[in-house]
């Protein structure tokens, strides 16, 4: 090991993030992962992909297989090569919107050219719901916010901008008759109609899906803070398989408050009104994700506990992750698990799992 190495991270060497701003807090959960994913792709560790397939009997549902890194990154050219901007705007969706889009957790650049843009949500294996569980139904807590689910949305609609007549055909006798959006009531008399028009559209659109959150995991044993030996994975969302789980969710969702919209049909209303704008004006409306709130605070949009997701993450990786904790001392160099803040679990859990790891390399060369 280099001793006069700076502290960094494997993979990430072009960045708008250098020096102490890859471990700060809410840095090192998103640039952790990146340099994770990096490991993995040179390595020729694929992902686990979620995505949206229709069964024999044409009902939508998420299903895991594997994909390379080079698919998900949307490109072949080296790490080194590539540029990693956090909390950074995805330029070419902003021609798609009325409103500034915001930033995205991760965008994968190549020069100029702007090649993916990811949401990133690092989570634990298991959560506080599932840990007394069977290992192998052990499952984590994804929490979703509105400028993710806006951002869904925007790549959406990159992706069929060459079929607004089409999608204004699905949509326009569904959306058209509602007069006001933030009406509570108004919406939740027309749920089954946006969510059978949302199914339509996702039935007819899949193909065009693409990998848009990843969900890396690191798995304790237990509620303990202790790494299991098989510790890492990535588990990556397309778009439309993020929108099922809550067009999912929608359709048994009761409401205790009449003055407001529940979370996940509020999230599938949104979805269902950007497309319709977007089909009829040409531009998705940001004001649908930062104004219409439905009576609900608009900080979050929705969370899936364990024994949600565990259904949609059922793959052999989910109990076996596919990179050993042993694996820290590749990736965190030149000392940088000393930059961490030992008060954050996750940021504990890798500094003394790496320091532990650093103190056994060392009697090793001795």
């Amino acid at each position: 090991m280099n001793c006069t190495q700076s502290p960094s991270l494997y993979g990430i060497t072009k960045s708008n993030r250098i020096g102490d701003d890859l471990w700060g807090k809410n840095q090192f959960n998103s640039t952790f992962p990146t340099a994770l994913c990096c490991y993995m792709r040179d390595n020729k560790i694929p992902a686990v992909y979620l995505k949206l397939v229709s069964d024999a009997k044409a009902q939508l549902r998420v299903q895991p297989e594997e994909m390379s890194f080079d698919e998900i990154f949307n490109t072949k050219l080296a790490n080194q090569q590539l540029t990693f901007s956090f909390e950074s705007k995805f330029e070419p969706y902003q021609q798609w919107a009325y409103g500034d889009i915001g930033n995205i957790d991760l965008i994968i650049k190549h020069e100029n050219e702007f090649l993916r843009a990811l949401e990133i949500k690092l989570t634990v294996l298991p959560d506080d719901g599932t840990h007394e569980d069977e290992e192998s139904r052990w499952g984590s807590e994804l929490v979703v916010r509105a400028a993710t689910t806006s951002y869904a949305a925007l790549g959406i609609a990159h992706s069929c901008i060459d079929v607004l007549p089409e999608l204004r055909k699905l949509f326009e006798p569904v959306c058209q008759p509602i007069r006001n959006w933030g009406n509570p009531t108004e919406i939740k008399s027309r749920k089954d109609s946006i969510l059978d028009c949302l199914d339509t559209f996702q039935a007819l659109y899949a193909s065009r899906q693409k990998p848009f959150l990843m969900q890396p995991i690191w798995k304790t044993k237990g509620k303990s803070p202790e790494l299991s030996d098989h510790a890492f994975d990535v588990f990556v969302w397309s778009d439309f398989a993020l929108c099922r789980a809550f067009i999912d969710r929608a359709k048994h969702e009761t409401s205790k408050k009449a003055n407001d919209v529940p979370r996940f049909l509020r999230a599938a209303t949104r979805l269902a009104h950007s497309l319709y704008d977007l089909s009829t004006r040409g531009k998705v409306d940001m004001g649908v994700y930062r104004e219409d709130a439905m009576g609900n605070l608009t900080d979050k949009e929705f969370a899936l506990g364990g024994k949600i997701t565990r259904n949609y993450m059922d793959h052999p990786r989910k109990l076996k992750p596919a990179v050993a904790k042993e694996v820290l001392r590749e990736i965190i160099l030149g000392g940088g698990q000393d930059k961490l803040s030992p008060e954050r679990r996750f940021d504990a859990t890798i500094y003394f799992t790496a320091k532990h790891l650093f103190e056994e390399l060392g009697n090793e060369s001795d």
